[in-house]
């Protein structure tokens, strides 16, 4: 993936979502699960990239990345099937 301002979404083991800003996010998730990513994820490993939006700048990855902290765990769910589910229909093209 190419380097950007991402937004990320990970779904946890234990079914939960986190959401975080990264210019790499296939490096955070890595560092995430090998323990060396938000403390709070710890506890819920291993997590699986679930959802990605590039942008051109910061502010707007960072203006994305509040709001979706505020959304609720089954809008999270919802934008990521739908996510995985463009994703899958790429890769089969």
């Amino acid at each position: 993936m190419a380097l950007g301002h991402c937004v990320y979404l990970v779904r946890c083991a234990d079914g939960s979502y986190y959401c975080g800003y990264a210019r790499d996010p296939v490096a955070r998730v890595r560092a995430h699960n090998s323990g060396k990513g938000s403390k709070i994820l710890r506890g819920k490993l291993p997590v699986r990239l679930a959802y990605v939006r590039r942008f051109a700048g910061k502010g707007e990855a960072l203006s994305l990345e509040a709001a979706l902290k505020r959304r609720s765990h089954g809008e999270k769910r919802l934008l990521s099937q739908r996510w995985l589910k463009r994703a899958q229909n790429a890769r089969s093209m």
